[in-house]
């Protein structure tokens, strides 16, 4: 393991602006908040740089950007400085055992800008790709989902078009609670896109009974798999929901770690994995629950948190490198605007290309990371 100490640790808050409404960025009265964001900076003791980001949305989990930025100051900087960078699950054990978990890994979104920082600065030391460093030999470029999440279906076809217009040919959509609402969306959209891979989401939002009762609906409807149908504490429910075997079951908010994953696949919760490096402290576990799924014949699908920069970048790694086969519900392009890295990522007929370098291979422009944390 080579040496490399960290020798500091700098936080940024950076917040981006909306184009269109998401319902996770706003606010106490509805009011847009922007997709705020904690850039990680850390500086290795040879001068060596590595850049991470964490995506915390309130709506979506209990963290914060105050949450995370005084987090990484105050409790994980103290006691990862001196670390070698390249010992990445003694810095984890660091992390865990100063901020502690909860049912899973406490403020997995705030860890998850550190593991980036640390996958950035060490893979620029070893000069290796993502791919090369774990051994893998994906694809080059991931086919992305357009997501709907319309107030009224009057708003279907101009949203649909939208996408249509950027190259996207797969949409997700946002259910729950509503389920003759989502049945209506669902028709519509298979009617205007049959062709497409229709995901539902319903993050959380059924209970027990209405999630039993309109999963074969939407099945009839053209949706492919339903991921996220109960609050992730409703065990016995997703139990009940993968017996009933209508669609596939797809687990996001209930998975932190891969721990989780091994007891939910015991429990038989579950048909398949949508995987987010920012939700599960990064790709340090994001890597074993792809293996974890791909070992025991479960779907593996590649989501995100509306990420920018960074975190797409770290995500798109991922996914490339485990040769994602379904459609990527990385809406941050989708749904942000503004970029800190010197090129920006670009969507093409619907697709983004994996980056390709050492470390993230998303190099920082500080120049317009100073412009957008003005923005705040």
């Amino acid at each position: 393991m080579p040496d490399l100490a960290i020798a500091r640790i700098e936080t940024f808050p950076v917040n981006y602006p909306t184009v269109g409404r998401f319902k996770f960025f706003e606010g106490p009265r509805g009011e847009p908040l922007g997709r705020q964001t904690v850039v990680v900076k850390i500086t290795a003791n040879d001068g060596s740089v590595g850049w991470g980001q964490s995506v915390p949305t309130h709506k979506w989990s209990y963290e914060t950007i105050e949450t995370v930025q005084t987090t990484i100051d105050r409790y994980l900087t103290p006691v990862m400085l001196g670390l070698n960078a390249f010992d990445i699950d003694a810095i984890h054990a660091a992390m865990n055992t100063i901020i502690a978990p909860s049912f899973s890994t406490g403020q997995p979104i705030c860890k998850a800008g550190i593991d980036l920082a640390l996958f950035d600065l060490t893979g620029k030391h070893l000069g290796r790709t993502a791919a090369q460093r774990w051994k893998r030999t994906g694809r080059d470029r991931i086919t992305l989902s357009w997501t709907l999440n319309p107030k009224t279906l009057d708003d279907v076809p101009r949203l649909i078009e939208e996408g249509r217009q950027r190259g996207y040919r797969h949409f997700n959509i946002k259910v729950a609670p509503d389920p003759a609402f989502d049945l209506e969306l669902c028709r519509m959209l298979k009617q205007l896109v049959p062709d497409g891979f229709l995901w539902a989401d319903a993050n959380g939002g059924y209970d027990e009974a209405t999630a039993l009762a309109v999963a074969p609906k939407l099945a009839d409807a053209g949706a492919a798999v339903l991921e996220q149908p109960l609050r992730p504490n409703r065990i016995t429910g997703y139990q009940k929901l993968k017996k009933q075997g209508a669609l596939p079951i797809i687990l996001d908010e209930s998975l932190v770690h891969s721990s989780d994953l091994e007891e939910f696949i015991k429990l038989d919760m579950l048909d398949g994995v949508a995987m987010k490096p920012a939700r599960c402290a990064g790709l340090t576990d994001a890597c074993r629950q792809i293996e974890m799924a791909l070992d025991r014949g479960l779907m593996f699908l590649g989501s995100g948190l509306t990420d920018p920069d960074l975190s797409l970048a770290a995500s798109l790694l991922l996914y490339g490198a485990y040769d994602l086969q379904y459609p990527a519900a990385l809406n941050g392009p989708q749904f942000l605007s503004g970029s800190i890295l010197k090129t920006p990522f670009e969507v093409v007929d619907g697709t983004l290309a994996v980056p390709a370098g050492a470390g993230l291979a998303a190099p920082v422009d500080e120049n317009r990371l100073e412009q957008m944390r003005r923005s705040l």
